[in-house]
């Protein structure tokens, strides 16, 4: 197989895993919610969240020094190493939970009365226990095969097992259970994603001993590599999740953390869902602009940057003006509070996705260490603003602390990318891409309060889908490059019609500025 077509063979798989997991992860989440109401919501996802940071923590760099060191090993013809190295990583990870799950008994044993109130606590440990073990087992797996670059098995898992874990949800909300029956549905979930994970991944090793020794030099790099990314990685788990969920629960009550969790929730997946897969090509698209010099790399920086606002900026305008029948369509009136959450936490996260670039850039550049100062300070900030806002404003004081952090990481990503690169994003295009946003939404704004949701929802998308485009060719958010590609797509798909389009098109095209 080419690597062309291997690319695009796991450009699809990866595409099926991700837009899988999201849609019927968003299905399940929305029964739950729906099934608990906020109070029970807020609860439950307390405790999924520590499930969520000790799998982080467990993990701590092996499952990304899996991936990175299998397909080094692979790619160096040295693949009778990759069975030791696997057993080392596994031997590592063990360790680390061993470290997790006593931290976690103390803290149970020392707040668990606060953020989980309504858990016996010992069985709440059991549960842990058991949910980050297998949890993090599969996690690794998904690594292990990401490094022997067979991402079909990511898709196959999503595939085959979300359905069947929204299917006992289900079960679970027609029978009307206790939340206790939920934690069991996620412990089965766990056991049938580890099981197929590993009984999928085992076969695909290349023949070896599973003997822990590795060579002398490549010990100390997988070290190295576990050492950042488990501080990357933890910390920016506490910075970039929903902690706030946890403050709530602590400091206000399960209710206000269940409206939280859903606004986060469905804001946080939309973003994820902007980029899609071009997120993941951002690192080694900026990888390889680098090696043809610094200006190329910051030209592709500030080009990514503009791109990422085309895509996020009108999915904030919208969102934010249809958040009210969004939620109530999905959720329910009872989460009404959870619409504010939504547009708050949608237009902190549209944010951060814009500066994606800037993070793929630093991280190409070697300023891995810049990055991990950032996590750091960031994870400190939003632990103090949380600790701080939430004691005094309880909901709302979560969501500023979430937007306040948002702000900050996308302004000190971008700035440190800029320096590094020589080059800044376009700003003029982006604040013309939000204009046009805002102008976009502005016929729709006045409609939503005498309008069904669903008809609400519909009409939006109506005129999102009429306005935006040509708004963004009028104002000229769009390079000469990306339109000659719009008006190739226009002839080959629609053959040229409407008419008006094709004219559109090349209005803008002739006024349209050349990339540098």
């Amino acid at each position: 197989m080419t690597l062309r077509a291997r690319t695009l063979r796991n450009t699809l798989f990866s595409s099926v895993a991700m837009y899988t997991e999201f849609a019927l992860g968003m299905l399940t989440s929305i029964v739950i919610a729906r099934h608990l109401g906020p109070e029970g919501f807020g609860a439950y996802s307390a405790v999924i969240w520590l499930v969520g940071m000790g799998i982080a923590a467990t993990n701590s760099g092996t499952a990304s020094s899996a991936i990175k060191f299998v397909a080094e090993l692979r790619g160096g013809g040295r693949d009778s190493l990759v069975r030791p190295l696997i057993a080392y990583l596994r031997r590592a990870q063990r360790l680390f939970l061993a470290i997790v799950l006593l931290i976690g008994a103390l803290a149970l044993w020392l707040a668990g009365h606060r953020v989980a109130p309504d858990f016996h606590h010992g069985m709440l440990f059991a549960f842990l226990v058991i949910a980050v073990s297998l949890r993090a087992g599969y996690m690794f797996n998904i690594g292990v095969a990401k490094g022997l670059e067979n991402f079909r098995i990511n898709a196959m898992i999503a595939v085959l097992s979300t359905p069947l874990n929204l299917a006992m949800v289900m079960l679970v909300m027609w029978f009307d259970l206790p939340v206790e029956w939920l934690l069991g549905v996620f412990l089965v979930s766990s056991v049938v994603f580890y099981t197929m994970s590993r009984a999928q991944v085992s076969p695909l090793l290349p023949p070896g001993e599973d003997r822990p020794e590795l060579p002398a030099d490549l010990v100390p790099r997988v070290r190295r590599q576990m050492f950042y990314s488990t501080l990357i990685v933890t910390v920016g788990f506490i910075a970039a999740s929903e902690i706030e969920v946890l403050f709530l629960t602590a400091y206000a009550d399960p209710h206000a953390a269940g409206q939280f969790k859903v606004g986060y929730q469905l804001a946080s997946g939309a973003t994820t869902l902007v980029p899609g897969v071009f997120g993941a090509l951002l690192l080694p698209m900026m990888a390889n602009a680098l090696s043809q010099g610094r200006e190329v790399a910051g030209r592709r920086f500030a080009a990514s940057t503009a791109y990422l606002a085309l895509l996020a900026l009108p999915l904030v305008a919208f969102g934010v003006v249809l958040a009210k029948p969004l939620i109530g369509l999905l959720y329910g009136s009872e989460y009404d509070e959870a619409a504010t959450v939504f547009a708050v936490c949608l237009a902190g996260t549209a944010i951060a996705t814009c500066a994606q670039g800037g993070s793929s850039l630093l991280i190409s550049a070697d300023r891995q260490r810049a990055v991990l100062i950032l996590v750091i300070c960031f994870g400190v900030l939003k632990l103090v603003l949380d600790a701080w806002l939430i004691r005094v404003d309880g909901l709302h004081g979560a969501m500023v602390a979430f937007f306040t952090v948002s702000i900050f990481n996308a302004i000190a990503y971008v700035t440190m990318a800029a320096r590094v690169s020589g080059i800044s994003p376009d700003w003029a295009r982006i604040l013309r891409t939000l204009l046009a946003s805002v102008l976009a939404v502005l016929p729709l704004w006045p409609l939503v309060p005498h309008l069904q949701a669903w008809a609400a929802l519909v009409i939006g998308a109506a005129i999102g889908g009429a306005l935006y485009l040509p708004l963004t060719l009028s104002l000229g958010c769009w390079t000469r490059n990306d339109i000659a590609h719009m008006q190739q797509l226009h002839q080959g798909l629609l053959k040229g019609h409407p008419r008006l389009g094709a004219r559109l098109l090349s209005w803008a095209h002739a006024r349209a500025e050349v990339p540098a």
